[in-house]
């Protein structure tokens, strides 16, 4: 037995061969035919590679701990459109290689909206990676040779759907502005972006001042786009500021 384990784990059988015992048991006591046995171990090699798959485009996707979208208050923001947040969310956008925006000034959810977008789609078995603006440029202006940028322009370019969060709280300076367009051109029309952004695009020339690309940047990324703005006071400082109200005195006080 230990040894048909092992070659079954040579053939990419694992779960079968983690469970050969239990599963002959079972085979025997259902007096299972031979067809009736391998239509069972098909089965359930087909459910545990679909779960590996799903763990490890869940690890790659680097999404984080999120707040689910039941979770949502729709009611705190002064202005969001429910019904095109909850279409994105459908992952439509996918199929047409479209992108989404998120503008929202800080602490009103389009973070969390990315995230749960992002994770939709891992659920649905797209290559997904979550980063932010300050990392991506971080990592590609560090890059020390034109071979190794190519790398790593390929490595952010060819996932099903790239999330960048955070453009706009720092400014860049023209290369980072540079390296920033030949992602979204590469991605062009071919595969979706995520963004989400605390300013409009009029003022993105703040974000990258006296970088030329800027104009050319904003015209790719809004071509084919879904513009979702939230409008409201910061739903974390409403929550700070009632975690910092005194309670009340108790009746014996």
């Amino acid at each position: 037995m230990t040894t048909l384990a092992d070659q079954l784990t040579a053939l990419g059988l694992r779960d079968t061969a983690a469970h050969l015992d239990d599963v002959l048991a079972l085979a025997i006591k259902r007096r299972w035919s031979p067809t009736q046995l391998l239509e069972h171990l098909v089965a359930t090699e087909q459910q545990e590679r679909t779960r590996r798959s799903l763990e490890r485009r869940l690890a790659r996707s680097r999404l984080g701990r999120f707040t689910p979208m039941t979770d949502f208050d729709w009611a705190w923001p002064k202005r969001i459109d429910r019904a095109a947040v909850e279409a994105v969310l459908r992952l439509g956008f996918l199929a047409e290689a479209r992108n989404v925006v998120l503008v929202a000034a800080q602490g009103l959810g389009k973070t969390m909206i990315a995230q749960n977008i992002g994770h939709a789609a891992v659920l649905a078995g797209t290559h997904v990676l979550f980063t932010t603006a300050a990392h991506l440029l971080l990592d590609l202006g560090s890059q020390e040779s034109t071979r190794a940028l190519a790398r790593r322009l390929n490595y952010y370019t060819t996932r099903g759907l790239l999330l960048i969060d955070e453009i706009g709280y720092l400014s860049y300076d023209a290369r980072a502005a540079d390296l920033l367009f030949q992602v979204v051109t590469r991605r062009y029309e071919k595969r979706s972006l995520v963004l989400t952004t605390n300013l409009p695009f009029s003022e993105w020339p703040t974000i990258f001042p006296n970088a030329g690309s800027a104009v050319a940047l904003i015209d790719r990324l809004v071509h084919h786009a879904d513009i979702l703005t939230i409008d409201g006071d910061s739903y974390r400082r409403r929550v700070a500021e009632a975690q910092r109200k005194p309670s009340r005195p108790s009746a014996e006080a």
